[in-house]
């Protein structure tokens, strides 16, 4: 029984295989070189963190976060990305909070917008999903 399993768990390798440089043959049938790779932004940090609310007002930029206690600032990094003469903030939850009281209404995080290399006045959107807080 066991060059049976054998015998399709190699099969399975091979139609895997086959399978992957398919995907090579279209992206190269496509027209999408390495060039196109090269092109794409490099990831980014951490996760994507979901925000009950958020505010840009007075040149600095506030973040209301889920916390289970213990979320800090240095917990959470802003990644900012400018378009022309917008600029668009994505917060990234780069440390998990591993504690066990929750925060009902979340804690605020704050940035000045010269911490995250805004000009004074600067258009600025945000783009993290929003999340009730739990009640």
């Amino acid at each position: 029984m066991a060059p049976v399993r054998a015998l399709i768990l190699c099969g399975m390798a091979g139609v895997a295989l086959t399978a992957l440089s398919g995907c090579a043959s279209v992206t190269s049938r496509l027209g999408l070189g390495q060039a196109d790779q090269a092109e794409l932004p490099p990831p980014m940090p951490g996760v994507l963190e979901p925000i009950h609310a958020a505010a840009l007002l007075n040149n600095t930029a506030v973040f209301w976060v889920s916390s289970n206690g213990c979320t800090k600032k240095d917990d959470l990094q802003p990644i900012v990305s400018f378009h022309g003469d917008a600029s668009i903030i994505t917060l990234r939850r780069i440390s998990e909070d591993r504690c066990t009281t929750p925060e009902d209404e979340g804690v605020e995080i704050k940035w000045s917008f010269e911490e995250l290399g805004l000009k004074p006045g600067a258009r600025v959107s945000v783009n993290n999903p929003y999340q009730l807080p739990q009640t």
